[in-house]
C-alpha cells in the first residue's frame, strides 16, 4: 500500500533562504530572498507557513518561530550548477544539470543570432537587451506597430522573448517566429532554456497588455526524470502553472495554465477537491516575475500573504493520505543588486494530516530527494542517470 495517493509539490519561485556555500561564484555572496524580506517590507503576515514551521527553519525578523511546528522541514542546497528556473524544476525531479544555460543579459544577443532569426522570419528586430516586459512595450510596441518589426529581448534568466501585437501581428505568427528562435537557439553557444512568446494587445504606450496567450519553447529535459517514470506507471502527473512548458510536456499527464500565482492556488484547491492518484506540481511563478526580478520588497511580501492565505485553504482540504511539499527553485533577493536570480538555499516543509511527528531534519546537498522521495511513494524506479535519494521513512 503506498503511503501516500496524492502529493502536491507547489514551488514558490524564487523564494531562497540564504546564500549557498558557492553563492560567490555567482556574484551572489550574501543574498537572503525570504530573510531580507522579513527585515524590509512594511509588513509580513504569514501565519499558516509559520505553522508549518517557516520561521523555526530560517530566522524571520518580527516573526517567532513557533513551539509544535506542523511539518517536517529543511534546507536544501542545489547542486547543479545555475540559478534558474529549469534547472531548479529538472534537479528536483532527478537530473544533474553540470553547465549552465546560456544567459545575454548584458550584451544583448551576438549579431549572428539576430541576422539569422531576421532572415528567416523575415522581420526586422529591434529590442535586442535585457529589459522587463512592461518597459520595453512602453518602448518599442508602437514602433512594432506601424513598421511590422518585431520585439526581441532577455532577462536575466535564460530567454529569449519575442513581443506581438495580436491584432496587428497575429499570434499565429508570433508563434512561427518564435519557433523559428528556438531552432536557432539549439547551439550551444546560442542555446537558451527557453524561447517566449509574448503577445499583447494595445494601441498606444500606457494602454498595452500582455495576454495569457503566452506560449513557451523550452528545451526538453536532458534525460529521463521522476514524471516519466511516474506516467510511466500510469500515475496520474498533473501541472499546474509552468510546469509543463519547464519540462517541455514531458512526463505531464494534464496541465492547467495560470493567470497568476493567486489563480495558480485556487487551481491547486479545486484538484485537492478531485479524485487522483499521483503528483500535482505547481509553479506560483509571480513570486519571482513580478517582484523579484523588479526587486519590489513590499511587492513579494504582499505576494507571499495571498499565498499564505490561500495555503490556508489547501490545508483544509488535505486528506489523511496526502502529502504536501513546499518548496523553491533558486532566489531573486529584492534586496540584491541587479535584477538577477541570487544562488541560494531553499526550503523543503513537508506536510500531511496523517504526520505523527514534524520538525527539522538534516540540510540536503541536492534539491532531488524531492523527484526520489515521491517515487519511492509511489513504489517506481527513478531512471537511471538520475540523483537524489528517498526521505519518506523520515515524513511520518
Amino acid at each position: 500500500m503506498k503511503k501516500y495517493k496524492r502529493v502536491f509539490v507547489i514551488v514558490l519561485d524564487s523564494l531562497g533562504i540564504g546564500s549557498m556555500e558557492d553563492s560567490h561564484l555567482f556574484g551572489d555572496n550574501g543574498a537572503d530572498t525570504l530573510g531580507h524580506i522579513a527585515q524590509q517590507a512594511d509588513s509580513l503576515d504569514i501565519p499558516n507557513l509559520v505553522r508549518l514551521g517557516l520561521a523555526n527553519l530560517h530566522p524571520l525578523k518580527g516573526i517567532a518561530p513557533v513551539e509544535k511546528p506542523m511539518a517536517h522541514f529543511m534546507k536544501m542546497n542545489e547542486k547543479s550548477s545555475g540559478k534558474d528556473t529549469m534547472t531548479g524544476h529538472w534537479e528536483m525531479m532527478g537530473l544533474h544539470i553540470t553547465k549552465p544555460f546560456q544567459t545575454f543579459t548584458e550584451t544583448g544577443f551576438p549579431e549572428d543570432l539576430i541576422r539569422e532569426l531576421e532572415a528567416r522570419t523575415g522581420r526586422v528586430v529591434i529590442g535586442n537587451k535585457s529589459a522587463s516586459g512592461t518597459e520595453i512595450l512602453d518602448e518599442l510596441a508602437e514602433e512594432e506597430i506601424a513598421t511590422g518589426h518585431m520585439i526581441v529581448y532577455t532577462s536575466a534568466d535564460s530567454v529569449l522573448q519575442i513581443c506581438g501585437n495580436e491584432e496587428t501581428f497575429g499570434l499565429e505568427e508570433l508563434y512561427r517566429c518564435c519557433e523559428i528562435a528556438r531552432d536557432i537557439t539549439m547551439k550551444d553557444e546560442w542555446k537558451v532554456g527557453r524561447v517566449i512568446a509574448r503577445p499583447y494587445t494595445g494601441k498606444k504606450k500606457g494602454e498595452f497588455k500582455r495576454t495569457a496567450n503566452r506560449h513557451d519553447y523550452a528545451l526538453k529535459p536532458y534525460g529521463k526524470t521522476a514524471l516519466d517514470t511516474l506516467k510511466g506507471a500510469g500515475l496520474d502527473v498533473i501541472s499546474v502553472g509552468k510546469i509543463k512548458d519547464i519540462f517541455d510536456g514531458e512526463g505531464i499527464t494534464e496541465a492547467y495554465k495560470s493567470q497568476s500565482s493567486v489563480h495558480g492556488m485556487e487551481q491547486t484547491i479545486e484538484l485537492a477537491e478531485k479524485d487522483f492518484i499521483g503528483l500535482c506540481f505547481v509553479n506560483l511563478v509571480d513570486f519571482d516575475a513580478l517582484w523579484g526580478h523588479r526587486r519590489d520588497v513590499n511587492g513579494y511580501a504582499k505576494e507571499l500573504e495571498k499565498f499564505d492565505v490561500n495555503l490556508g485553504k489547501l490545508l483544509e482540504k488535505l486528506k489523511e493520505d496526502d502529502l504536501l511539499i513546499l518548496t523553491a527553485d533558486h532566489g531573486n533577493d529584492p534586496t540584491y543588486t541587479g535584477t538577477d536570480h541570487t544562488r541560494e538555499k531553499v526550503p523543503f516543509l513537508a506536510y500531511s494530516p496523517s504526520m505523527e511527528h514534524a520538525g527539522e531534519m538534516e540540510e540536503s546537498n541536492t534539491f532531488a530527494v524531492i523527484g526520489a522521495t515521491i517515487a519511492d511513494n509511489f513504489e517506481v524506479a527513478m531512471p537511471d542517470g538520475t540523483i537524489g535519494s528517498s526521505i519518506l521513512e523520515r515524513l511520518n
